[in-house]
Protein backbone atom coordinates (compact mmCIF):
# COMPACT_ATOMS: atom_id res chain seq x y z
CA UNK A 1 0.00 0.00 0.00
CA UNK A 2 1.01 3.49 -0.92
CA UNK A 3 0.43 4.80 2.90
CA UNK A 4 3.07 2.06 4.22
CA UNK A 5 5.29 2.58 1.68
CA UNK A 6 5.43 6.49 2.57
CA UNK A 7 6.19 5.89 5.77
CA UNK A 8 9.02 3.65 5.39
CA UNK A 9 10.52 6.47 3.48
CA UNK A 10 9.61 9.00 6.39
CA UNK A 11 12.19 6.36 8.34
CA UNK A 12 14.63 6.51 5.83
CA UNK A 13 14.46 9.91 5.31
CA UNK A 14 15.14 9.66 9.12
CA UNK A 15 17.74 7.43 9.39
CA UNK A 16 19.55 9.28 6.45
CA UNK A 17 19.60 12.41 8.43
CA UNK A 18 20.40 10.66 11.66
CA UNK A 19 17.67 13.14 12.96
CA UNK A 20 17.62 13.64 16.78
CA UNK A 21 13.92 13.45 17.04
CA UNK A 22 10.70 12.28 14.97
CA UNK A 23 7.26 14.02 15.90
CA UNK A 24 3.92 12.20 14.34
CA UNK A 25 1.19 14.80 15.12
CA UNK A 26 -1.68 12.48 15.14
CA UNK A 27 -4.36 10.25 12.85
CA UNK A 28 -1.36 7.61 12.31
CA UNK A 29 -4.60 5.36 12.21
CA UNK A 30 -7.49 5.82 10.37
CA UNK A 31 -10.47 5.19 12.83
CA UNK A 32 -11.45 1.84 13.51
CA UNK A 33 -10.11 -0.06 10.94
CA UNK A 34 -9.33 -3.98 12.14
CA UNK A 35 -6.32 -4.28 10.09
CA UNK A 36 -3.71 -5.46 12.34
CA UNK A 37 -1.52 -5.67 9.52
CA UNK A 38 -1.47 -1.77 9.80
CA UNK A 39 -0.56 -1.62 12.85
CA UNK A 40 2.47 -4.08 12.44
CA UNK A 41 3.61 -2.32 9.82
CA UNK A 42 3.77 0.77 12.31
CA UNK A 43 5.76 -1.32 15.06
CA UNK A 44 7.96 -2.32 12.35
CA UNK A 45 9.12 0.83 11.35
CA UNK A 46 9.36 2.44 14.57
CA UNK A 47 11.38 -0.80 15.82
CA UNK A 48 13.81 0.93 12.74
CA UNK A 49 13.95 3.95 14.73
CA UNK A 50 14.38 2.55 17.92
CA UNK A 51 17.18 0.40 16.55
CA UNK A 52 19.06 3.85 14.96
CA UNK A 53 18.50 5.63 18.50
CA UNK A 54 15.67 7.93 17.32
CA UNK A 55 12.86 8.80 19.88
CA UNK A 56 9.87 9.55 18.76
CA UNK A 57 7.00 10.97 20.06
CA UNK A 58 3.32 11.36 18.94
CA UNK A 59 -0.13 12.35 20.04
CA UNK A 60 -3.61 10.83 18.39
CA UNK A 61 -5.98 12.33 16.96
CA UNK A 62 -9.16 12.36 15.94
CA UNK A 63 -9.69 9.41 14.01
CA UNK A 64 -6.22 7.40 16.15
CA UNK A 65 -8.91 7.68 19.20
CA UNK A 66 -11.50 5.26 17.66
CA UNK A 67 -8.87 3.29 16.78
CA UNK A 68 -8.25 -0.24 18.27
CA UNK A 69 -4.93 -0.66 17.18
CA UNK A 70 -4.16 2.73 19.09
CA UNK A 71 -5.41 0.82 22.27
CA UNK A 72 -4.17 -2.69 22.16
CA UNK A 73 -0.75 -2.44 20.22
CA UNK A 74 2.42 -2.05 22.34
CA UNK A 75 4.84 0.22 21.17
CA UNK A 76 8.52 0.17 21.01
CA UNK A 77 10.32 1.71 24.19
CA UNK A 78 11.57 4.31 21.52
CA UNK A 79 8.09 5.73 20.86
CA UNK A 80 6.46 8.18 23.52
CA UNK A 81 2.54 8.80 23.40
CA UNK A 82 1.58 11.39 25.26
CA UNK A 83 -1.88 11.30 27.10
CA UNK A 84 -5.20 12.40 26.75
CA UNK A 85 -6.61 13.84 30.19
CA UNK A 86 -4.00 16.20 30.37
CA UNK A 87 -1.44 18.42 28.64
CA UNK A 88 2.02 16.28 29.11
CA UNK A 89 5.42 17.29 28.89
CA UNK A 90 8.08 14.72 27.79
CA UNK A 91 11.91 15.69 28.46
CA UNK A 92 14.33 14.63 26.23
CA UNK A 93 17.06 16.19 27.95
CA UNK A 94 19.69 14.56 26.39
CA UNK A 95 19.27 16.35 23.09
CA UNK A 96 17.81 19.34 25.04
CA UNK A 97 14.15 19.32 24.12
CA UNK A 98 10.77 19.13 25.73
CA UNK A 99 7.76 18.26 23.59
CA UNK A 100 4.61 19.77 24.94
CA UNK A 101 1.17 17.76 23.61
CA UNK A 102 -2.27 16.33 24.65
CA UNK A 103 -3.71 13.16 22.47
CA UNK A 104 -7.62 12.63 21.66
CA UNK A 105 -9.51 11.06 24.12
CA UNK A 106 -12.53 10.99 21.87
CA UNK A 107 -12.77 11.73 18.23
CA UNK A 108 -14.68 14.70 18.38
CA UNK A 109 -13.00 17.47 20.58
CA UNK A 110 -14.41 20.91 20.73
CA UNK A 111 -12.37 22.72 23.13
CA UNK A 112 -9.11 24.91 22.52
CA UNK A 113 -6.53 22.22 24.18
CA UNK A 114 -3.57 24.74 23.34
CA UNK A 115 -4.66 27.23 25.70
CA UNK A 116 -3.69 24.71 28.67
CA UNK A 117 -0.38 23.96 26.94
CA UNK A 118 2.27 24.38 30.05
CA UNK A 119 4.82 27.20 29.92
CA UNK A 120 7.92 26.76 28.17
CA UNK A 121 10.73 25.28 30.07
CA UNK A 122 13.81 28.22 30.04
CA UNK A 123 16.55 25.65 29.87
CA UNK A 124 15.70 23.66 26.79
CA UNK A 125 13.88 23.60 23.09
CA UNK A 126 10.33 23.60 23.49
CA UNK A 127 7.61 21.96 21.22
CA UNK A 128 4.01 21.81 20.79
CA UNK A 129 2.40 18.87 19.70
CA UNK A 130 -0.96 19.49 18.63
CA UNK A 131 -4.02 17.91 16.26
CA UNK A 132 -5.83 20.51 15.42
CA UNK A 133 -7.74 22.95 12.90
CA UNK A 134 -6.34 25.90 14.50
CA UNK A 135 -8.62 28.78 12.92
CA UNK A 136 -10.16 26.58 10.68
CA UNK A 137 -9.28 24.82 7.38
CA UNK A 138 -11.99 24.63 4.63
CA UNK A 139 -12.82 20.73 4.65
CA UNK A 140 -11.46 19.69 8.23
CA UNK A 141 -13.43 19.30 11.03
CA UNK A 142 -12.91 22.26 13.42
CA UNK A 143 -11.70 20.13 16.27
CA UNK A 144 -9.33 21.71 18.88
CA UNK A 145 -10.08 25.19 17.47
CA UNK A 146 -7.23 27.58 18.56
CA UNK A 147 -5.94 30.72 17.64
CA UNK A 148 -2.72 31.98 16.15
CA UNK A 149 -2.11 34.19 18.71
CA UNK A 150 -2.22 31.65 20.96
CA UNK A 151 0.36 29.86 19.79
CA UNK A 152 3.05 32.27 19.06
CA UNK A 153 2.76 33.60 22.35
CA UNK A 154 3.40 30.42 23.81
CA UNK A 155 7.26 31.32 24.10
CA UNK A 156 7.70 27.95 21.87
CA UNK A 157 10.02 27.59 19.91
CA UNK A 158 8.23 25.07 17.08
CA UNK A 159 4.92 24.36 16.81
CA UNK A 160 3.96 20.57 15.26
CA UNK A 161 0.39 20.50 13.74
CA UNK A 162 -1.71 17.69 12.21
CA UNK A 163 -4.85 17.07 11.17
CA UNK A 164 -4.97 19.00 8.39
CA UNK A 165 -3.68 17.19 4.99
CA UNK A 166 -2.43 20.25 2.99
CA UNK A 167 1.29 21.54 3.82
CA UNK A 168 0.99 25.31 5.39
CA UNK A 169 3.30 27.20 7.17
CA UNK A 170 1.70 29.31 9.16
CA UNK A 171 4.47 31.36 10.70
CA UNK A 172 8.02 31.99 10.72
CA UNK A 173 9.26 33.06 14.09
CA UNK A 174 8.12 31.01 15.65
CA UNK A 175 7.89 28.39 13.52
CA UNK A 176 4.29 26.96 13.58
CA UNK A 177 3.33 24.78 10.44
CA UNK A 178 0.72 21.73 9.41
CA UNK A 179 3.95 19.36 7.23
CA UNK A 180 0.46 17.52 5.55
CA UNK A 181 0.41 14.11 5.15
CA UNK A 182 2.74 12.20 3.78
CA UNK A 183 0.84 10.11 1.12
CA UNK A 184 -2.30 11.77 -0.53
CA UNK A 185 -5.25 9.11 -0.24
CA UNK A 186 -7.70 10.87 -2.81
CA UNK A 187 -8.44 13.24 -5.89
CA UNK A 188 -8.45 16.21 -3.04
CA UNK A 189 -4.98 15.44 -2.16
CA UNK A 190 -3.15 16.65 -5.12
CA UNK A 191 0.66 17.87 -5.09
CA UNK A 192 3.84 16.35 -3.48
CA UNK A 193 2.97 14.70 0.02
CA UNK A 194 6.01 14.59 2.47
CA UNK A 195 7.07 15.65 5.94
CA UNK A 196 8.97 18.30 7.48
CA UNK A 197 12.94 18.01 8.03
CA UNK A 198 13.83 21.04 10.58
CA UNK A 199 17.14 22.40 12.21
CA UNK A 200 16.51 23.80 15.29
CA UNK A 201 19.38 24.80 17.75
CA UNK A 202 17.49 28.01 19.90
CA UNK A 203 20.15 30.35 18.48
CA UNK A 204 18.81 31.28 15.05
CA UNK A 205 15.69 30.83 13.48
CA UNK A 206 14.36 27.16 12.23
CA UNK A 207 14.98 26.01 8.50
CA UNK A 208 12.55 24.01 7.57
CA UNK A 209 12.35 22.05 4.19
CA UNK A 210 9.77 19.68 3.06
CA UNK A 211 10.55 16.12 1.31
CA UNK A 212 8.48 14.19 -0.58
CA UNK A 213 8.41 10.91 0.73
CA UNK A 214 4.97 9.90 -1.30
CA UNK A 215 5.00 7.05 -3.47
CA UNK A 216 1.42 7.70 -5.86
CA UNK A 217 1.28 11.36 -6.87
CA UNK A 218 -2.51 12.37 -7.29
CA UNK A 219 -2.97 15.42 -10.11
CA UNK A 220 -6.41 16.90 -11.30
CA UNK A 221 -6.06 17.46 -15.17
CA UNK A 222 -8.56 19.83 -16.46
CA UNK A 223 -8.73 19.74 -20.54
CA UNK A 224 -10.07 23.28 -21.83
CA UNK A 225 -12.58 21.69 -24.73
CA UNK A 226 -13.33 25.49 -26.25
CA UNK A 227 -11.40 25.83 -29.01
CA UNK A 228 -11.80 21.84 -29.94
CA UNK A 229 -13.97 20.59 -32.37
CA UNK A 230 -13.40 16.47 -31.79
CA UNK A 231 -13.09 13.84 -29.43
CA UNK A 232 -9.61 12.76 -31.44
CA UNK A 233 -8.36 16.62 -30.21
CA UNK A 234 -9.35 16.17 -26.75
CA UNK A 235 -7.62 12.85 -26.43
CA UNK A 236 -4.42 14.90 -28.02
CA UNK A 237 -5.10 17.71 -25.06
CA UNK A 238 -4.94 14.77 -22.25
CA UNK A 239 -2.05 12.97 -23.70
CA UNK A 240 0.09 16.27 -23.60
CA UNK A 241 -1.01 17.13 -20.33
CA UNK A 242 -0.65 13.75 -18.73
CA UNK A 243 2.87 13.35 -20.09
CA UNK A 244 3.71 16.28 -18.51
CA UNK A 245 2.66 15.58 -15.27
CA UNK A 246 4.23 12.37 -15.80
CA UNK A 247 7.41 13.63 -15.83
CA UNK A 248 6.50 15.99 -12.75
CA UNK A 249 6.37 12.82 -10.68
CA UNK A 250 9.83 11.60 -10.31
CA UNK A 251 8.94 8.14 -11.76
CA UNK A 252 6.14 7.74 -8.83
CA UNK A 253 2.87 6.77 -10.14
CA UNK A 254 0.27 9.42 -11.47
CA UNK A 255 -3.09 9.14 -10.29
CA UNK A 256 -5.34 11.59 -12.31
CA UNK A 257 -8.78 12.94 -12.18
CA UNK A 258 -9.37 14.33 -15.61
CA UNK A 259 -11.87 17.22 -15.85
CA UNK A 260 -13.33 18.22 -20.11
CA UNK A 261 -14.49 21.50 -19.68
CA UNK A 262 -15.53 24.71 -21.72
CA UNK A 263 -18.10 26.21 -24.09
CA UNK A 264 -17.36 23.73 -26.97
CA UNK A 265 -18.87 22.89 -30.61
CA UNK A 266 -17.88 19.68 -29.60
CA UNK A 267 -20.23 18.82 -26.71
CA UNK A 268 -23.09 17.33 -28.59
CA UNK A 269 -20.30 14.45 -29.36
CA UNK A 270 -18.82 14.24 -26.29
CA UNK A 271 -21.54 14.07 -24.29
CA UNK A 272 -23.52 11.48 -26.56
CA UNK A 273 -21.49 8.47 -25.14
CA UNK A 274 -19.92 8.90 -21.56
CA UNK A 275 -18.62 5.67 -21.55
CA UNK A 276 -17.11 5.85 -24.82
CA UNK A 277 -15.36 8.86 -23.62
CA UNK A 278 -14.23 7.65 -20.52
CA UNK A 279 -12.14 4.77 -21.97
CA UNK A 280 -11.08 7.25 -24.66
CA UNK A 281 -9.48 8.79 -21.92
CA UNK A 282 -8.15 6.28 -20.13
CA UNK A 283 -6.38 4.87 -23.61
CA UNK A 284 -5.13 8.74 -24.33
CA UNK A 285 -3.94 8.55 -20.57
CA UNK A 286 -2.33 4.66 -20.71
CA UNK A 287 -0.71 5.69 -23.94
CA UNK A 288 1.15 8.66 -23.13
CA UNK A 289 2.99 7.22 -20.41
CA UNK A 290 2.58 3.65 -20.19
CA UNK A 291 1.31 2.16 -16.68
CA UNK A 292 2.74 4.69 -14.89
CA UNK A 293 -0.90 6.21 -14.33
CA UNK A 294 -3.67 5.47 -12.92
CA UNK A 295 -7.00 7.17 -14.04
CA UNK A 296 -9.14 7.40 -11.55
CA UNK A 297 -12.88 8.97 -12.86
CA UNK A 298 -13.49 11.46 -16.19
CA UNK A 299 -15.68 13.84 -15.49
CA UNK A 300 -17.50 15.98 -18.37
CA UNK A 301 -18.21 19.84 -17.44
CA UNK A 302 -18.68 21.22 -21.18
CA UNK A 303 -21.10 22.94 -22.42
CA UNK A 304 -22.51 23.78 -26.27
CA UNK A 305 -22.30 27.17 -27.16
CA UNK A 306 -26.10 28.79 -26.64
CA UNK A 307 -26.61 28.94 -30.66
CA UNK A 308 -26.10 25.39 -31.20
CA UNK A 309 -27.81 24.07 -27.64
CA UNK A 310 -30.80 26.58 -28.74
CA UNK A 311 -32.19 23.65 -31.25
CA UNK A 312 -34.37 24.23 -34.44
CA UNK A 313 -37.59 25.62 -34.42
CA UNK A 314 -39.04 22.01 -33.66
CA UNK A 315 -40.58 20.22 -30.73
CA UNK A 316 -37.06 19.47 -29.80
CA UNK A 317 -36.22 23.41 -29.96
CA UNK A 318 -38.72 23.70 -27.76
CA UNK A 319 -37.54 21.49 -25.25
CA UNK A 320 -34.57 22.56 -24.98
CA UNK A 321 -35.14 26.34 -24.97
CA UNK A 322 -37.38 25.55 -21.88
CA UNK A 323 -35.02 23.97 -20.04
CA UNK A 324 -32.71 26.44 -21.00
CA UNK A 325 -34.74 29.36 -19.73
CA UNK A 326 -35.91 27.20 -16.72
CA UNK A 327 -31.95 27.01 -15.37
CA UNK A 328 -31.11 30.41 -16.04
CA UNK A 329 -31.21 33.45 -13.59
CA UNK A 330 -35.11 33.92 -13.79
CA UNK A 331 -36.09 31.00 -11.70
CA UNK A 332 -38.71 32.33 -9.28
CA UNK A 333 -39.06 29.80 -7.19
CA UNK A 334 -39.20 25.78 -6.77
CA UNK A 335 -42.73 25.00 -7.01
CA UNK A 336 -43.27 27.61 -10.38
CA UNK A 337 -40.57 25.32 -11.50
CA UNK A 338 -41.65 22.36 -11.05
CA UNK A 339 -45.29 23.03 -12.34
CA UNK A 340 -43.01 24.61 -15.97
CA UNK A 341 -41.27 21.11 -15.88
CA UNK A 342 -44.35 18.97 -15.69
CA UNK A 343 -45.65 20.52 -18.67
CA UNK A 344 -42.57 19.68 -20.98
CA UNK A 345 -41.93 16.11 -19.53
CA UNK A 346 -44.50 12.95 -19.94
CA UNK A 347 -45.40 12.01 -16.78
CA UNK A 348 -43.76 8.56 -17.15
CA UNK A 349 -40.96 10.61 -17.28
CA UNK A 350 -40.84 12.44 -14.02
CA UNK A 351 -37.71 12.30 -11.49
CA UNK A 352 -38.24 12.06 -8.22
CA UNK A 353 -36.87 15.24 -6.02
CA UNK A 354 -38.28 17.26 -3.70
CA UNK A 355 -40.09 19.73 -5.19
CA UNK A 356 -40.34 22.06 -2.11
CA UNK A 357 -36.23 22.30 -2.32
CA UNK A 358 -34.90 24.86 -4.67
CA UNK A 359 -31.82 23.36 -4.46
CA UNK A 360 -32.91 19.89 -5.77
CA UNK A 361 -35.13 21.88 -8.48
CA UNK A 362 -32.03 23.96 -9.56
CA UNK A 363 -29.70 20.55 -9.75
CA UNK A 364 -32.08 18.71 -11.69
CA UNK A 365 -32.07 21.36 -14.23
CA UNK A 366 -28.84 21.51 -14.56
CA UNK A 367 -29.00 17.86 -15.23
CA UNK A 368 -31.49 17.91 -17.98
CA UNK A 369 -29.96 21.12 -19.83
CA UNK A 370 -26.40 19.61 -19.95
CA UNK A 371 -27.32 15.88 -21.01
CA UNK A 372 -30.94 15.76 -22.31
CA UNK A 373 -30.21 18.06 -25.65
CA UNK A 374 -26.94 16.18 -26.90
CA UNK A 375 -29.44 13.04 -26.66
CA UNK A 376 -32.41 14.44 -28.26
CA UNK A 377 -30.11 16.63 -31.20
CA UNK A 378 -28.29 12.99 -31.43
CA UNK A 379 -31.72 11.20 -32.16
CA UNK A 380 -32.79 13.81 -34.56
CA UNK A 381 -29.72 13.36 -36.78
CA UNK A 382 -29.40 10.02 -36.45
Amino acid sequence: MATRRALANLVDLAMAEEVALVLLAGDVFDGNWPDYGTGLHFVKEMGRLREAEIPVVMVSGNHDAESKLTRTLPLPDNVTLLEAKAPQTHLLEEIGVAVHGQSYATPEIRDDLAAGFPSPRADLLNIGLLHTAAEGRTGHENYAPCSLETLVSSGYDLWALGHVHAREVLNADPLILFPGNLQGRNIRETGPKGASLIELDGSSDPVESHIDLDCVRWELIRIDASDVTSTDEIFSSLSAEVRGAGEQCGGRLLAAGVVIEGVTTAHTELAADPESLRYGAISAAVGAVGGQVFVERVRLETRAPRSIAAGGEDAVGELIREIEELSGPGLESAADALARLDAILPREARLDFDPASENQVRALLGELRETLPPRLLRGVSG
